[in-house]
């Protein structure tokens, strides 16, 4: 497990920054009980490690306009690698497409889309994705409400995932 290579300050940096990202190196320090400087470096060797792979503020969707959100299930002809990744980098290109993942099971893919209203979103169902080559089926579910939004990982499982080791 690549978390064991970490120790528990570590760990507790990156839940702490997972958590606030924006918060200063010298109250993170104070969060995690060593003083600044080590917090930097540590912090440094973090991104450098890949453990922390970038920094973006949770922006309401709603505020801006977007009032649908959407998931939808893509069944593809055709599973070949190189169909996957034509998928995919489509995806990539899709600004509606927040999240694109591959699934094993019924579908293919599961993408989840915003769009400022209904009929944005069903322009770019009808208009992009269901008239995609490969594509084979597309199942969508509108959101009605959020009950949870939990970036990142849970690390007090973690923690106690490695206590039973020990």
């Amino acid at each position: 497990m690549a978390s064991t290579r970490l120790d528990p300050i570590d760990r507790k940096i990156l839940a702490e920054l997972q958590a606030d990202g924006r918060m200063t190196n010298v109250e993170l320090a104070k969060r995690v009980g060593i003083s600044a400087p080590p917090c930097l470096r540590r912090v440094r060797s973090l991104e450098e490690s890949g453990y922390i792979s970038g920094y973006h503020a949770d922006v309401d969707a709603h505020e801006l306009g977007f009032e649908v959100q959407v998931f939808a299930n893509v069944g593809l002809a055709s599973q070949a690698e190189a169909d996957l990744s034509i998928f995919e980098n489509r995806c990539r290109a899709w600004p509606l497409v927040r999240e694109c993942h591959m699934l094993n099971g019924e579908v293919d893919f599961i993408l989840k889309c915003v769009a400022p209203d209904l009929s944005s979103f069903q322009s770019f169902l009808t208009g992009k994705l269901l008239t995609t080559p490969n594509v084979a089926s597309v199942k969508t579910s509108l959101v009605i409400r959020q009950a949870k939004d939990s970036p990142g990982v849970p690390f007090d499982v973690l923690e106690e995932r490695l206590l039973k080791r020990a």
